[in-house]
Parts: structure tokens; C-alpha cells; sequence
């Protein structure tokens, strides 16, 4: 399926680093060095990383210049990058769950009114909420092509 959306979708996403990455830009991380630091990403590894991210539409560079220093830019989330909040959520629910140390995660995402927990829950469009694996039903979608 050469116009199948998760092998698109994982061609921009799917790398090792690309999600430790949108992690930091997530939690406020915005620039390269403070990035490089907090996740010891190799320099070059980061930037294609961030290029790829920027050229994709997933992120923006914003430039900044310290006083007496170069202007440098930092990356801030795109509206297309916004959309990636619930599979952050997910996969980080998805470690917590099966990779956790004994001590629980190291990061923790909450509702911002309340302090509660965030989770991923899946609802159809009718908005009935389906919590059994077996209740979805993969289907040929509009853009699908015959064999």
C-alpha cells in the first residue's frame, strides 16, 4: 500500500531520536544546545533530526540572539506538531505501562485544571468509547486502492 498513512507518518516519525526530540520541544525545550545537553543526542544526529522536523512542517525555527552573541533559532511546535500531543501521550503511556524503572516514570503529563493524570482514550465518531481491541475494525478507507 504505497499511500498507506502510518508508513508516511512513520517515514517522518519513525527514526530513534525524532520523538525524544518532539518530548523536549513538548516540555519546553526549544533549543538545539539545551537539547543536545538534556538528551545527549549526537550534534549531527540532532540537527537532521530538527531539519527533517522543520522541513516536514512539524516544527518552525524562531530566531533569538542572546546579547553579543549570533542569531541562533529555536524550534517551536507547528499546528502539525500540536496534532502529535495524544501519540506523545500514548507512547509515553505505552512505556509507563510496559518499560517503566520499578520507580515509575520519569515524566509525568497532567491535565492542567485539575492535576490529573492524562491518558489516551479511542472513540468512535459517534463518540462511543471503545476500550476492547476487538471491538476496531480495520476497514479499506476512501483512499484505498484495489490489489
Amino acid at each position: 500500500m504505497d499511500n498507506c498513512t502510518i508508513s508516511r507518518a512513520m517515514a517522518i516519525l519513525g527514526e530513534r531520536w525524532t520523538m525524544v526530540v518532539l518530548r523536549e520541544v513538548f516540555t519546553g525545550v526549544r533549543r538545539f544546545d539545551d537539547m543536545r545537553v538534556r538528551t545527549k543526542i549526537p550534534r549531527q544526529v540532532l540537527a537532521n533530526r530538527l531539519a527533517a522536523l522543520v522541513e516536514h512542517g512539524v516544527l518552525r525555527r524562531d530566531p533569538y540572539q542572546e546579547p553579543g552573541a549570533r542569531v541562533r533559532h529555536e524550534y517551536r511546535l507547528t499546528a502539525k506538531g500540536f496534532d502529535l500531543y495524544p501519540v506523545l501521550i500514548a507512547l509515553a503511556g505505552w512505556g509507563d505501562k510496559h518499560l517503566a524503572d520499578p520507580e515509575g516514570p520519569p515524566l509525568e503529563f497532567a491535565h492542567r485544571d485539575c492535576g490529573a493524570a492524562l491518558h489516551v482514550e479511542i472513540h468512535c465518531a459517534q463518540g462511543h468509547p471503545v476500550s476492547d481491541h476487538r471491538d476496531v475494525l480495520p476497514r479499506p478507507g476512501p483512499g484505498a486502492h484495489r490489489r
